[in-house]
């Protein structure tokens, strides 16, 4: 059974191009990709994101079970600050990529991805051995993003929430479009600042026509999940079950950053390990230089043809008009400036190695 948000009749009664995405019934563009794209990186634009998935964790042993199951150091968290992190499995892969909000000292709230909801509770309730208080409020919450440059001003006369002064991956909780105990964070997926607001579906309505009557003035539009695709790429944000996944480990995701060994967490030492033996194959980003969209599974060759790798995502990027994408290499192969040779059907389109992200501030 698909399952829709709060907002699908609002998506569909908007003419969007709805597309089965993670289980729900998701919109995938509603005047096309890339004008979406434009509007969140030189407006504001809204996202329905509440198929991801959101559980509480509480008690004295919360941030134990966290610092168990995660790869970053969740103990360096004070209230109101939001923390990216893994679950490592035992294998040397990623179950998934996550958010750790910490509420109070006993309270955390892990924000996941939607194809991965079941999955994740899964692993952390089989890992949950002191008892920790469990709660997974996916069902019932929706999640809106308001990304762009224009957002605080747009969203601020909705709120007591001071938005401009709100510091990247922190949150506060306060009153929104007359809702009390909204969820505000300053995060977001597409690098084009903004904010992530939480709240029970049955203020959705209200609250998606209060930030489009308030924005109107901004140019707010909303936006699909295509465009979402493009922005976080310009970002080299990772995709779960396309950049990691399962037998991706966090070392050779460039994920390093996020992976902490102060402290023991799942399959720590052989990550440990591995980090210090060096890898074997890199997630990297590449521009081409022929003309081309590189797609996910694409082959990576060198100049002889010999295959070095794989792209895992791939666009034709709207900002840069130029096609880009990640993808896992042969080590030898992963500095920048490298040339590289990305196969569509039988040729060969050249392409660099660049840092990413792709767009620079």
């Amino acid at each position: 059974m698909i399952k829709n948000t709060a907002l699908t009749d609002v998506h569909i009664q908007l003419n969007a191009k709805m597309v089965p995405f993670a289980g729900y019934n998701m919109p995938v563009s509603y005047e096309g990709i890339n004008a979406e794209h434009d509007t969140v990186r030189n407006a504001v634009g809204v996202f329905d994101v509440s198929h991801m998935g959101e559980f509480i964790l509480k008690g004295k042993d919360a941030l134990d079970l966290i610092q168990r199951v995660t790869s970053n150091d969740a103990s360096v968290l004070t209230d109101g600050k939001v923390q990216y992190s893994c679950l490592p499995n035992e294998q040397g892969g990623i179950v998934d990529d996550l958010l750790v909000y910490r509420m109070t000292e006993e309270s955390y709230m892990l924000v996941v991805n939607a194809s991965n909801i079941d999955k994740d509770w899964a692993w952390i309730s089989e890992r949950n051995t002191n008892g920790v208080e469990m709660h997974n409020i996916s069902e019932k919450t929706s999640l809106l993003a308001i990304q762009g440059p224009r957002a605080a001003e747009a969203l601020q006369a909705l709120t007591n929430i001071n938005l401009a002064a709100m510091v990247y991956y922190t949150f506060e909780k306060g009153k929104f479009a007359g809702i009390d105990n909204v969820l505000v964070s300053a995060t977001g997926y597409t690098g084009a600042g903004g904010f992530e607001i939480y709240f029970e579906n049955e203020h959705a309505d209200k609250i998606w026509e209060a930030i489009f009557t308030a924005g109107a003035a901004y140019g707010i539009k909303p936006i699909g999940l295509g465009a979402r695709d493009t922005l976080r790429l310009e970002m080299g944000f990772c995709l779960y079950g396309n950049d990691i996944n399962d037998t991706t480990s966090p070392i050779e995701a460039g994920l390093g950053w996020i992976t902490k060994f102060t402290k023991e967490f799942t399959n720590s030492k052989n990550l440990l390990a591995q980090k210090e033996a060096g890898v074997t194959k890199k997630l990297v980003g590449f521009e081409l230089i022929d003309r081309g969209i590189p797609r996910h599974d694409y082959e990576i060759c060198d100049a002889a043809g010999n295959n070095i790798g794989v792209v895992t995502s791939g666009t034709q990027s709207p900002t840069l008009q130029k096609g880009l994408g990640m993808g896992y290499v042969q080590t030898a192969h992963t500095k920048t400036g490298t040339e590289i040779f990305i196969k569509v059907r039988d040729r060969l389109l050249k392409a660099a190695i660049v840092k990413v992200p792709f767009l620079k501030k």
